[in-house]
């Protein structure tokens, strides 16, 4: 493993990223609306809003039930509803900041040199596959997970400002965020990369492989739509066990990958 090369290529894609319009103004956009603004939003309408009047008879008897930890005081409902959508509704809604950027970035780097016309040259440069995927993969994560720590830190700071009048206590982030953004977002930001690599490699544009590669959001919209029923409220031992299960899969991609680290296969694929 040659960390020179594997470096060079990773800084070379990150470049190109900032040059590519349409990936850079999502790793701006996404983190801004996703991690700031839509938080601001939601504490915004629990701190004002009447959330008696807004809310149906589902919401209302998740809010009834839902366990507080001792320390926090939850005097009203709109307490509960503040403290309901920043611990659990936030979650999936925040995951899709790493895992689009990251499939985005990914798409654009194998099918992108595709459509430039520079991957053939990548292919017979006297640098391992093993390198250069590894390069590639540093050069979609990277971007990807520093956007979505940016965004944690502005909007975490943001939504303990505007709810800390109302709760006299700082309440974000709790065990649930940690466990995410340190254990179930990096795994999840790979299994992005990896989806999007297969797809890449059987795809002849950026528009049919983003779209394609799109379908690795479904499990999170499951995810929001399990929260939100109170289907699958998102605990420290469910994050642990999604991470887990993201893990084995990106085991299994791993190793469909492994049958195209081939040169001259890859070459046949990805040029044709």
């Amino acid at each position: 493993m040659n960390y020179n090369k594997i470096i060079a290529i990773a800084d070379k894609d990150m470049k190109m990223t900032r040059k590519t319009g349409k990936v850079w103004i999502s790793l701006i956009l996404l983190p801004l609306i996703l991690g700031v603004l839509i938080p601001a939003a939601i504490v915004s309408i629990g701190r004002w809003a009447d959330i008696l009047a807004l809310g149906n008879g589902r919401i209302m008897l998740l809010l009834e039930h839902l366990s507080i930890p001792d320390k926090i005081s939850m005097p009203t409902v709109n307490h509960r509803f503040v403290y309901f959508m920043t611990q659990y509704m936030l979650v999936p809604i925040f995951m899709l900041i790493p895992v689009i950027n990251a499939m985005m970035i990914a798409v654009n780097s194998f099918v992108g040199e595709k459509e430039r016309r520079t991957l053939e040259s990548l292919l017979f440069a006297p640098i391992e596959i093993k390198d250069l995927f590894i390069g590639k993969l540093l050069a979609s994560f990277i971007p990807a997970y520093a956007s979505t720590l940016a965004s944690f830190l502005v909007g975490g700071i943001i939504m303990n400002v505007l709810a800390y009048p109302m709760f006299g206590s700082i309440i974000f982030p709790s065990l649930n965020w940690f466990i995410l953004l340190f254990w179930v977002i990096p795994v999840f930001t790979i299994s992005a990369i990896l989806f999007s690599v297969l797809v890449s490699a059987r795809s002849k544009g950026f528009q049919e492989a983003q779209q394609i590669a799109g379908v690795i959001v479904l499990p999170i919209v499951g995810l929001l739509v399990g929260q939100s029923t109170g289907v699958v409220l998102m605990s420290p031992l469910v994050l642990l066990v999604l991470g887990g299960a993201l893990m084995g899969l990106n085991l299994v991609l791993l190793v469909l990958i492994a049958k195209l680290n081939q040169r001259g296969l890859l070459f046949e694929r990805q040029i044709q």
